[in-house]
């Protein structure tokens, strides 16, 4: 018999540990076990994958935005600022969502979507000027997966 406070006790009981950790592991990684309640964890792991991937398209579109917005800060300083601010708000929002959960991770997404739709807005305007001839289809794919995550 080994005392509860031994050497070999605490190892024992750390070692049964780690094995339940495993075996707990496998069970949420194992698609299989979908049907005992154990497949919610990969649905979430999908969900962040989309939205990691959705902040580096989003970043991509702000590097490919950076000539238009200098191009319009020649012309009118004030849109390019909104423009610039708009434009970043929806990459802080989606990474502020991302770590985020609930009604709050939510509302992050409705933030950025918003804010999309607001560069959208400053694309247009910015065209019917013809301070640059700048396409707001570069958005379309950050807006449509913000419009089904923020449901």
């Amino acid at each position: 018999m080994v005392a509860a406070c031994s050497s070999p006790s605490r190892t024992l009981r750390a070692a049964s540990l780690r094995s339940a950790v495993r075996r707990l592991r496998r069970r949420i990684l194992d698609g299989s076990c979908a049907r005992s309640g154990w497949g919610s964890a990969p649905k979430r792991a999908e969900r962040e994958n989309v939205m990691l991937r959705i902040y580096e398209v989003a970043i991509r579109v702000l590097e490919g935005l950076r000539p238009a917005v200098a191009a319009i800060e020649a012309r009118d300083r004030d849109l390019a600022r909104q423009m610039r601010r708009a434009a970043s708000s929806v990459v802080l929002n989606i990474a502020e969502g991302s770590g985020s959960s609930g009604g709050t991770r939510r509302e992050r997404y409705r933030n950025a979507l918003g804010s999309a739709r607001e560069v959208v807005a400053c694309i247009e305007v910015a065209r019917a000027w013809r301070y640059a001839d700048v396409d707001a289809e570069v958005l379309r794919e950050v807006i449509g997966t913000l419009v089904k995550v923020a449901r």
